[in-house]
């Protein structure tokens, strides 16, 4: 048996072509956790104070209150929909526990904050590692912490922050689904941090704006991006088509596709015939450079007369499978789309924006997956490319009245804005051929002050409070358009 994340290069020419080309996506990372609970066991003085707030006072205490959060615990990693690995719940009295806690291997610390000296919590809260508090109000035992884990713990006791790599929002009172949606932004800013990108016809960012925008997703994303020339990749898309064996298998799987319930074809079928062989191809080329990712430069010309169709069907077919696949190699809206699948668990859509109006925008491109939920295909039209007229192109109609989130980039990094809507409409103008309109929930008049870069990030279901959390964490600022304004 494969290890997880193992990569098979196809075969052809084995004994056996009808099978297909063996690919293997690399495993997507769990978030590894180490749950910890912080007490003390007073012993009793006359005449002086001698306990703490808190209603861990003996070791039956502790030992009730491990039982109960190793339970909880247990069910809130079965609630978990991302990739998570719960360590067993350690408990922490002393010192030396705390010091051999702050050298495990992990990715995130959660302090059960029942009691315990500061020192003991600032031990393992290292500000190279996320970490989450918790403490109990109600129905109790009520921890000490929920008292003065701001003034002390988060403060210092001054007005100034001073707890390095963790704020307000890091601080949970009794809500396990609380603790659950940060985990799941930190799985998937910890997916993000790093992640290997194909640059096919080198990384690139769009207009003036994104000149730099490489070099930012490098340096704050961490992202790997290897160029893959066209140089490189026009022999091999023709090789490819000079398989006869890897051309009819890929008949077969363009023919069986087409008969999927609710696809209609527009466009000549030779022209989705080569975008399957286009599809293997990329994922060679993924397979070669061991990652999941990649994206396409000169995408609206370079590639047709080598690949005699476009890579539009191609990215929608990927992302449907599981890889991350965009066109353009604009990598202002690149780590978007990388951070809210790793949020969402599903395909994203990388689109261009109309002007907003009457809080509506019309969203617009010809590589949206067919698979938005992450399991059922949406009804689509397979056509020529919009701009070139040529090629296979989906035209995938979105659920009406799904909720979407809607990240928009700013050029720099800076500060990125996001909106909840909501699908009400897929016309069929005269524009890129995946369109949605989507109402705006939120103020239309901000948005449209707020609107920086150009391409924006389309994925079903909200999970805009998931992504400020994670944008916080590297240092960009957050306007959730969305959210509700307070009124004095």
């Amino acid at each position: 048996m494969l290890a997880a994340g193992t990569l098979v290069a196809p075969a052809w020419g084995a004994k056996d072509d009808a099978s297909g080309p063996a690919h293997r996506l690399p495993a997507k990372p769990s978030l590894k956790v180490q749950p910890v609970l912080t007490y003390s066991l007073p012993k009793r003085r006359e005449a002086t104070s001698w306990r703490e707030w808190g209603g861990l006072q003996t070791q039956a205490d502790v030992d009730q209150e491990m039982a109960r959060l190793t339970a909880e615990l247990a069910a809130l990693a079965r609630k978990a929909d991302f990739n998570l690995e719960m360590l067993p719940l350690a408990p922490v009295q002393t010192q030396d526990q705390a010091t051999a806690i702050a050298q495990g291997k992990f990715d995130l610390l959660i302090l059960f904050a029942a009691g315990g000296s500061g020192r003991l919590l600032e031990t393992m809260a290292v500000k190279d590692r996320w970490s989450l508090m918790f403490v109990r109000h109600l129905p109790g035992p009520a921890y000490l912490w929920y008292e003065i884990a701001h003034p002390r713990f988060l403060r210092k006791t001054v007005d100034e922050y001073g707890q390095p790599g963790m704020a307000v929002e890091d601080v949970v009172v009794d809500q396990f689904d609380d603790l659950l949606w940060r985990m799941r932004a930190i799985h998937g800013l910890k997916n993000s941090l790093g992640k290997r990108i194909v640059a096919i016809g080198g990384a690139g960012g769009w207009g003036a704006g994104g000149r730099n925008a490489p070099e930012t997703s490098r340096k704050l994303w961490k992202m790997d991006l290897p160029d893959y020339p066209y140089a490189e990749l026009g022999p091999r898309i023709q090789k490819a088509r000079q398989n006869q064996a890897l051309v009819k298998w890929c008949e077969q799987q363009a023919a069986k596709y087409l008969r999927q319930s609710g696809i209609s074809l527009h466009t000549p079928r030779q022209f989705v015939n080569n975008a399957f062989v286009l599809t293997e191809v990329f994922k060679d080329v993924l397979d070669d450079h061991q990652t999941d990712a990649l994206t396409i430069n000169s995408c609206m010309g370079t590639i047709m007369p080598m690949s005699q169709t476009t890579a539009c069907l191609p990215l929608s077919l990927l992302n449907d499978d599981g890889y991350l696949a965009f066109c353009e190699s604009d990598f202002v809206v690149i780590p978007s789309g990388v951070l809210l699948h790793y949020i969402s668990g599903k395909p994203v859509f990388l689109n261009d924006p109309t002007y907003p109006h009457d809080n509506v925008v019309t969203l617009a491109h010809c590589t949206a997956p067919r698979k938005m939920d992450g399991r059922r295909y949406e009804r689509t039209k397979i056509l020529t490319h919009f701009e070139s007229d040529y090629g296979a192109a989906p035209k995938v109609e979105m659920r009406l009245g799904q909720i979407t989130t809607n990240l928009v980039p700013d050029f720099a990094s800076k500060k990125w804005a996001g909106f909840a809507g909501t699908v009400v409409g897929n016309p069929f103008l005269d524009i890129c051929r995946s369109q949605v309109d989507v109402r705006i929930q939120g103020d239309c008049a901000t948005l449209l002050q707020e609107m920086k870069g150009f391409h924006w990030m389309t994925a079903y279901g909200n999970y805009l409070r998931e992504t400020g959390y994670a944008l916080k964490k590297i240092g960009v600022d957050w306007l959730d358009v969305s959210a509700p304004k307070i009124v004095a």
